[in-house]
């Protein structure tokens, strides 16, 4: 029997099923904070209900925002219906505590742009994990536009004091989403333009969905090629939003992952987000060569989605560098998977940020995935994988990254003999659902 403390996997000679999955986490983290800010009740269905999210509902619910859940039929788990009753722009009760952001990089982010511009002292804090993640990258472009805000040394705990945000034009040395996210979100509460500048365009779905709602914002390139994007912070209040979330193709990079390396697969993941700020994993994983196919193709509320359906495949390494690496900057670790599966050498190159997530993923994936025998070499902005390699199973350690937990699963499905992956209980910080469904696509899996 399985070391209960242990996830086991064993090697799969097929996969097979259609899955569908609960809302992407972004869109989720973006709709709960924005439909808080508006006037009337918003509807969002499908929202992924995993660890990330549910900070952010517990966060807003500590600022006096009643989220309800639908009882309805069907639905997903690892997912719901919510009616979220907004407060309008400055309608936030003031918070007897700090509002706990657990593990959640991108409800405290996301976040701080909101509570800059509040008429109330407030703090976010987090777990451990969390208190460890450098913050300072919002921070100072907050300050820039007149926020006061006190923090440990550049780390939560983030303390927010009442202040007049600026107008303000801020150049980002490293594309972020979620950077860009917090100022756009701080720019509602400006008296004139906040102008973002990236050197590559990060994921747009804040500036979808506020553009969606009747925000004024534009982007544009200039002439050094790169990405602006300005928001006007002239509306009055925003209107209730009503969205179906499109599944998530952070948590799909694992089954589809999986179905290009166990033979005789065959995988369908249906209703995902193919926002181009978020398939780069995908264009990779088809430029070296394998077998992915896009079905069923539509917009909704104003994100392309569509079906994947994958094949197994032989795989050659390949180069990631550059407005590529933006695109994927969740995925690398089950891209070395991939790699390490591959013919030739396969190269990472300007992934200095995987060093900063919830865990610096370039040493710990290495190291890791080397325990199974993968010769990945690291460099200070990525690492190198040499394949094809036998991966062998082998007892390892999620080390408090559930990108790295789930990855190490299915480099445990092409392996021989048995993995036990210590740690794993993390996965539940942004896909519950995964072992579940591994073993309904067949995999020997136990818990």
């Amino acid at each position: 029997m399985a070391d209960r403390r242990s996830l086991r996997i064993r090697p799969a000679s097929h996969l097979s099923g259609v899955v569908s999955l609960p809302g992407d986490k972004s869109l989720s983290h973006r709709a709960l904070l924005i439909s808080s800010l508006g006037a009337g009740v918003s509807r969002i269905s499908n929202c992924a209900m995993a660890g990330v999210t549910l900070a952010m509902i517990e966060s807003l619910q500590t600022l006096g925002v009643q989220v309800t859940e639908e009882n309805k039929p069907n639905r997903l788990p690892g997912a719901a219906d919510l009616l979220i009753t907004g407060k309008n722009l400055r309608g936030f009760t003031a918070p007897s505590k700090p509002l706990n952001c657990q593990g959640s990089a991108t409800t405290m982010r996301l976040m701080a742009g909101v509570l800059a511009g509040q008429e109330f002292q407030s703090t976010l804090d987090g777990n451990q994990r969390l208190r460890a993640r450098p913050m300072d990258r919002v921070v100072g472009p907050l300050r820039a536009k007149g926020a006061r805000i006190e923090t440990d040394k550049g780390n939560a705990p983030l303390t927010f004091f009442p202040s007049l945000l600026q107008p303000s034009e801020h150049f980002l040395p490293v594309a972020s989403a979620q950077v860009k996210s917090a100022l756009l979100l701080a720019g509602l509460f400006t008296d004139g333009l906040t102008t973002v500048i990236e050197p590559h365009k990060s994921r747009d779905h804040t500036e979808r969905m506020l553009r969606g709602l009747g925000v004024p914002v534009t982007e544009s390139e200039d002439p050094q090629g790169r990405h602006r994007v300005t928001v006007s912070g002239t509306v009055a209040s925003l209107p209730p939003l009503d969205v179906q979330l499109p599944s998530d193709p952070s948590s799909a990079a694992f089954l589809v992952t999986a179905g290009l390396l166990v033979p005789n697969s065959d995988i369908k993941v249906t209703n995902l987000c193919l926002n181009q700020g978020r398939t780069g994993l995908f264009d990779v994983l088809r430029s070296m060569g394998g077998d992915l196919r896009v079905n069923d193709s539509s917009e909704s509320n104003g994100e392309t989605t569509g079906t994947i359906a994958v094949e197994p495949g032989k795989l050659l390494g390949t180069t990631i560098q550059g407005s590529l690496v933006v695109r994927m900057i969740d995925e690398f670790p089950i891209l070395a998977v991939a790699a390490t599966q591959a013919r030739g050498t396969t190269i990472v190159r300007d992934a200095e940020e995987l060093r900063v997530k919830e865990s610096d993923r370039i040493e710990n994936l290495a190291e890791e995935l080397n325990k199974m025998g993968a010769g990945i070499e690291t460099m200070p902005d990525g690492f190198a994988v040499n394949g094809p390699a036998k991966l062998t199973g082998a007892v390892v350690n999620a080390r408090g990254d559930h990108r790295l937990a789930m990855s190490l699963a299915v480099a445990g499905l092409v392996a021989e003999g048995e993995t036990l992956i210590e740690g794993w209980e993390i996965i539940n910080d942004s896909f519950p659902e995964f072992p579940r469904i591994l073993k309904r696509l067949g995999a020997d899996v136990q818990w």
